[in-house]
């Protein structure tokens, strides 16, 4: 059966790691065109579930449906083509290229990646690479990065190497972007503006957003809904609101508990 109004629809996920149970009979649905959060104490089952989704780990059992097609266990690869692409908490940039050359890396099936189709295909090369270039800089201005254009990657502040991170799902037809703690290491200000451009993403591009966050500000301010992960399922899933308020999300993840005595 069809689901249009949820774009991903994950039932009955589990894995283990040796007697350990990462993830636990997990079900959830991330509606079409959101911002949705997950949090959750640490080891909870957040990474692991991100990595089920993105193709990194295969489940033990239980079914991932992206888009209304049964993608459980396939690959990264075969994902990415597919418009699945993750962000990682520590991120990954090609150190020694500039900004505009990590961007200008992304797209896949490039004719430079083969050097004989480099040297016979030289005109079908040159368009290509002047497309995509035409993209990157196109990018790099949505991010306002133009002044960190030429810049080395690796010389970037940790706040710009996530904006950094983000441009490079916006080169691909990114459907469903999984941001893993976009927030850790990032300045306030930075924050800010990498808020505003998952935002803009959002509602001006289409993309869905899945981000594991600790900030409760900032996820509170982001997002559509809100899931909470406890021993690899899911415990609640609601607005910010009912997530501050529900009982059982304050004893097991805000470290309080509201019950009268």
């Amino acid at each position: 059966m069809t689901d249009p109004d949820h774009i991903l629809n994950i039932s009955n996920l589990s894995k283990n790691f040796g007697g350990l149970s990462a993830i636990n009979n997990c079900s959830l649905k991330i509606k079409r065109g959101s911002i949705t959060g997950i949090i959750g104490p640490n080891g909870s089952g957040k990474s692991t579930l991100f990595n089920l989704i993105a193709g990194s780990l295969k489940p033990n059992k239980g079914s991932v449906v992206f888009n209304n097609e049964d993608i459980t266990g396939q690959p990264s690869y075969n994902l990415f083509s597919k418009g699945i692409l993750r962000t990682f908490q520590i991120a990954h940039e090609f150190k020694n290229l500039t900004v505009l050359e990590n961007l200008m890396m992304v797209p896949p099936n490039q004719i430079g990646e083969n050097i004989l189709s480099a040297l016979f295909m030289r005109k079908k090369f040159k368009l290509q690479e002047d497309k995509i270039r035409l993209k990157a800089y196109k990018v790099i201005e949505f991010l306002n990065l133009k002044h960190l254009a030429n810049e080395i990657a690796g010389n970037l502040s940790g706040g710009q190497k996530k904006l950094l991170e983000l441009g490079r799902t916006m080169m691909v037809d990114s459907k469903l972007v999984l941001l893993d703690e976009v927030g850790a290491g990032v300045n306030r200000t930075l924050l800010k503006g990498l808020g505003t451009a998952i935002q803009r993403l959002n509602k001006e591009k289409g993309y869905t957003f899945c981000m594991i966050e600790h900030d409760m500000d900032f996820i509170s301010r982001m997002c559509d809904s809100i899931i909470v992960l406890s021993e690899g399922s899911v415990l609640f899933q609601g607005t910010s609101e009912e997530v501050k308020n529900n009982e059982l999300v304050i004893e097991s993840y805000l470290g309080r508990s509201n019950k009268k005595n």
